[in-house]
């Protein structure tokens, strides 16, 4: 069994972080906080459609401030769809906000409906970790998917990831006979590959979801990561790796039964090279983000003596061994995968 830290340290963002985020438009100033928001009155559990406690909670604030809250909210959510035009707030309303109770960052989720159709939208404020931004923005670049996040102090918004949860997944979906198993062993394998290049932690598989896509043959299968606490925070080299956490062992049971030794290998070199592509296309932004993240102190000192001396190891790369901060350390692994990449 993995061995995750039971509580994550905040890290705050250094000036130099924000100095990056205001460059490539993250930052700015918002209309509520998330300190505003924990000046609730009460809360309603929230039970799944089957009646189990899904340890969020939907709170309740003050008459007084509940007109102003909402419409901060609306305007946040302009910001972050819209590029702030206001046109379409009149016809919005917030109808709930939640407070999850359960994990490291306690989230508020907020719950907007447009009023002409009803179709509802949700977004989330949270406390601006500096390992969980690195860890969006490292998504935004290296991965298939945008990242659509603003920051303000210590607020930190980011849209919905819409998708099917892993473990729910495995539940209700897995097991479907239109479902291609070979097509969910494979996007495993990549996304497995994918989180440790980038020392994203933690992947058991509440924390991403499937993206279901029926395709004109077949049913294509994407997965997405969708919490980013553990981005290079931890010293154990298995924790960057999906596929050694319980919760998934359905899915390396099924890339063991349907891919052999040479197809995963194929699948790994893939998504590396797809990786060393959005390098190449993203170099200026993935410099300036390295020159910010090589001296920050995102972790502490025994972890990444640790994860340089594991990676060190693996890879047969001593240089691993004397990093001094968990920057150097991401700074090889991409590194090595580029080089290898122009060769």
């Amino acid at each position: 069994m993995q061995n995750i830290s039971r509580k994550k340290i905040f890290f705050p963002l250094n000036p130099a972080f924000r100095r990056y985020l205001k460059l490539y438009e993250r930052e700015l100033q918002l209309p509520v906080s998330y300190e505003e928001l924990r000046y609730y009155e009460s809360g309603i559990p929230v039970y799944d459609k089957s009646g189990k406690d899904t340890l969020w909670e939907t709170v309740l604030y003050p008459q007084s401030m509940v007109g102003q809250l909402h419409a901060g909210l609306k305007r946040i959510y302009s910001f972050l769809k819209a590029g702030g035009d206001q046109a379409a707030e009149e016809h919005l309303h917030i109808e709930r906000i939640d407070y999850c109770t359960f994990g490291n960052s306690h989230p508020f989720r907020i719950k907007i409906v447009n009023n002409y159709n009803e179709v509802y939208d949700y977004f989330y404020i949270k406390i601006a970790d500096a390992s969980r931004i690195y860890g969006l923005e490292l998504e935004h670049i290296l991965s298939p998917y945008w990242m659509n996040f603003l920051v303000d102090g210590n607020t930190l918004v980011e849209e919905h990831i819409a998708g099917v949860p892993g473990d729910q997944f495995i539940l209700h979906y897995l097991q479907r006979p239109e479902f291609n198993p070979k097509r969910i062993a494979k996007e495993f394998v990549k996304f497995n590959e994918r989180c440790f290049v980038r020392l994203l932690g933690d992947m058991r598989s509440y924390n991403f979801v499937f993206d279901i896509t029926p395709d004109f043959d077949d049913v294509q299968f994407r997965i997405r990561a969708i919490d980013f606490d553990q981005q290079f925070y931890e010293g154990k080299r298995t924790l960057y790796m999906p596929q050694f956490f319980k919760e998934n062992r359905v899915f390396v049971d099924l890339a063991i039964k349907h891919l052999n030794a040479e197809v995963v290998k194929q699948y790994q070199q893939e998504e590396r090279a797809l990786i060393a592509r959005r390098i190449k296309v993203q170099r200026h932004r993935i410099k300036d983000l390295r020159d910010v993240i090589m001296t920050d102190h995102v972790s502490f000192p025994e972890k990444i003596q640790q994860l340089g001396d594991e990676l060190a190891q693996y890879y047969e790369d001593p240089v691993f061994a004397k990093s001094k901060t968990m920057g150097e350390i991401i700074e090889r692994s991409l590194k090595r995968l580029l080089v290898k990449s122009l060769r």
